[in-house]
């Protein structure tokens, strides 16, 4: 017997092919069943009934449904059931009718025993009845009425009938499992066809012999329990085995070992009908602190919590694995298009979003998914598994939830190795060049700051920005020299504007691993001292993601730089949902609102209202608002009326080279020619 529903016990939706199918089925079982029992007569069936034989045959039918000989690819509440010879011999010896009643009432009660479905139960009752009917077609073709004792070639109809009786059932069940797991028919039918003919034969075999016991002695049938127990050890044992090799032993789900088999399957069956597959990794965000807190006990529940919710979340078909750890992989063997993979991802998000309650706490479960799809991103399974993995920590350091892969996205491809070697040889021969970005008061137009801007000067492929590169940098073990350079290359400019009466404030953009960096304030000191540099010279901006993402990390070490007397600025705001009530206490002076935000204030009435309450809010909390990307008199002039103190952009000016950045001010910065004095305060 075979669960056309096997991921979960769920009926099917009323309407759909499998609904339609699974309802055909059912009614043409029971009527089947009920035109033979009605031909067969009430007064036959009441005289059968008086006989110890239906009995003891009822009992072994029964104890046979619910002890089946289970496969190794299935749970162990599925299998062949070893209820087969009882039931064959009775359709041997006294025809459909009898074998049919029995068989109903044995399933029936071994569904209610083992908490099936309602539908799950009756598809399985009729589809025995119409596999029996097949069968007894065949013998009353081949022998007449029953009963019948089988003798000398007679057992090649019994054989034929037993053939009939596999390949009804086969088809019967497996149509349903192709239609609920959306798998081509081929591929359902061929799945451990060999173990199940190989069993069925074995179990066919024995209803001769029980025909034969059953016209001796009733009290003979019983015996046939000893080999049929044996057999049910020996393949229960070897199926148990099989399924620790291939299942994780804490959540029961499908270990590295068999998703690697799986997809394999699945590619080769893709590359053949020319479709997709998908492979989804999942990492839990903060399961360490769990375990760290509360122990590995209470977190090893969570991740069978996790994995019931993850195994009842996914489409028919599809597989749950644990890695290992708190990762997790689902296969999809079949997926449309990327956005497909994305809705399924989506849903895995939202099973696994309501709390969790363990020893009395609630815990709100967070998980970053990564996707990779056979064949837009790889051919094989290795491939697509590192793909995946890339993808999930681009979801995991971005805080996006769910990322597909991109290859300028890979940090470990071939050409960012190659540019990765290339920034370390950038690094040792001096190739990193600041830029300065002039920051203009939007009262009269002239400089009050810069921002220096780190650019690689490459030998071959020009100018090339941060984003092209810093990230090369964060994710590796150059940050600390990256870090080193950029202020060795800024604070000797500095020190040289300074000393000639250009004192202005000059910013240096810091990144999430610098800061999260204990010895920055040391290197930063040491670098102020070394060039001397005062402190009030140096501005450190500091992205509002990072304040979103590690709020808690960098506090200390924003205190500690601001007790060197460097001042800091909240860069980016309005991309990372930190809230300026959360920046109370933070020695923050400037809050520099994102140009995103600065674009949409223009146009959209919404847009305007955003930044007007956050430049209100700026002042009220005494720091100042300035604007990113004003690229035009219009925008200038709208942030002016919102209250901005200053701006940034190429409205005023690009980045500039350094040998380019005091002639620059000496034009627009608002200085005294004569003596190098500001005529107006910064």
């Amino acid at each position: 017997m075979l669960d056309p529903n096997s991921t979960r016990d769920v009926g099917p939706r009323v309407g759909t092919p499998l609904w339609v199918y699974l309802a055909s089925t059912t009614a043409a079982g029971f009527a089947l069943l009920g035109v033979s029992l009605f031909n067969f007569g009430l007064d036959r069936l009441q005289e059968l009934a008086a006989k110890p034989l239906i009995w003891v045959i009822l009992c072994m039918v029964i104890i046979g449904e619910l002890r089946p000989i289970v496969r190794s690819r299935m749970p162990s509440d599925d299998g062949v059931p070893t209820s087969l010879p009882f039931g064959f011999a009775l359709l041997i010896s006294y025809g459909l009718p009898v074998a049919g009643l029995v068989q109903a009432i044995a399933t029936a009660i071994a569904g209610v025993a083992r908490g099936y479905s309602t539908h799950r139960t009756v598809f399985n009752l009729a589809q025995y009845t119409l596999s029996f009917g097949a069968a007894n077609a065949v013998l009353l073709l081949a022998s007449g009425a029953a009963p019948w004792v089988p003798h000398g070639p007679e057992l090649l109809i019994v054989m034929l009938s037993g053939a009939t009786y596999f390949v009804s059932n086969l088809v019967l069940v497996e149509c349903a499992v192709a239609m609920h797991e959306r798998v081509p028919l081929h591929l359902a039918f061929g799945k451990d066809l060999g173990q199940r003919l190989f069993v069925n034969g074995v179990l066919f075999s024995l209803a001769p012999l029980v025909v034969v016991a059953m016209n001796h002695s009733v009290w003979l049938v019983p015996l046939f329990s000893l080999p049929l127990v044996a057999l049910y050890t020996s393949a229960t044992l070897s199926a148990k085995r099989e399924y620790q090799a291939n299942h994780d032993e804490l959540t029961g789900l499908a270990n590295r070992k068999l998703l690697i088999l799986r997809t394999q399957e699945a590619l080769s069956e893709a590359q053949q009908r020319k479709q997709r597959v998908g492979l989804l990794l999942l990492d839990l965000d903060r399961f360490k602190e769990v375990n760290d807190t509360l122990g590995h006990p209470t977190g090893d529940r969570l991740l069978q919590t996790v994995a019931r919710r993850l195994a009842h979340s996914v489409r028919p078909g599809d597989l749950v694995a644990r890695l290992g750890g708190d990762e997790f992989a689902v296969l999809l063997p079949q997926v449309r298009d990327a956005a497909s993979a994305r809705e399924v991802a989506a849903r895995l998000r939202v099973s696994l979003a309501e709390p969790v309650r363990l020893d009395g706490m609630d815990f709100d479960l967070e998980v970053s998914v990564g996707i990779a799809l056979y064949p837009n991103h790889a051919p094989d399974f290795e491939l697509l598994m590192q793909r995946a993995d890339i993808a999930m920590y681009v979801a995991k350091e971005r805080r996006t939830g769910v990322e597909l892969y991109a290859p300028h996205k890979d940090r470990n491809s071939t050409a960012r190795l190659s540019l990765f070697g290339e920034l370390r040889r950038a690094l040792a021969e001096g190739e990193l060049e600041m830029f300065y970005q002039p920051k203009v008061s939007l009262d009269d137009h002239r400089a009050v700051g810069l921002e220096a801007l780190v650019r690689w000067r490459h030998p071959k492929r020009g100018i090339l920005p941060p984003e092209e590169f810093v990230p090369l940098a964060e994710q590796s073990y150059l940050m600390r020299s990256f870090t080193h350079e950029v202020m060795e290359s800024t604070l000797p400019r500095i020190s040289h504007w300074w000393s000639e009466g250009h004192r202005l404030p000059v910013a240096v953009n810091l990144s999430a691993r610098e800061l999260l960096d204990p010895t920055l304030p040391e290197i930063v000191a040491a670098g102020l001292s070394r060039h001397g540099v005062p402190p009030e010279a140096l501005r450190l901006e500091i992205s509002e993601r990072v304040m979103v993402a590690e709020a808690d990390a960098v506090t200390p070490i924003i205190l500690t730089l601001s007790d060197l007397g460097v001042s800091l600025s909240l860069d980016d705001f309005g991309t990372g949902y930190f809230t300026l009530a959360r920046i109370k206490g933070l020695p923050v002076e400037e809050i520099k609102i994102d140009e995103s935000f600065v674009r949409r204030s223009v146009d959209d009435p919404d847009g305007r209202v955003i930044v007007e309450s956050a430049v209100d809010l700026v002042g009220t909390l005494g720091m100042r608002a300035v604007a990113e990307g004003v690229e035009t008199a219009g925008v200038a002039e709208a942030m002016h009326a919102m209250g901005c103190y200053a701006a940034q952009g190429r409205f005023f000016a690009p980045p500039l080279e350094a040998a380019e950045v005091v002639d620059w001010l000496l034009k627009n910065g608002g200085l005294d020619h004569s003596s190098g004095e500001r005529t107006t305060s910064a």
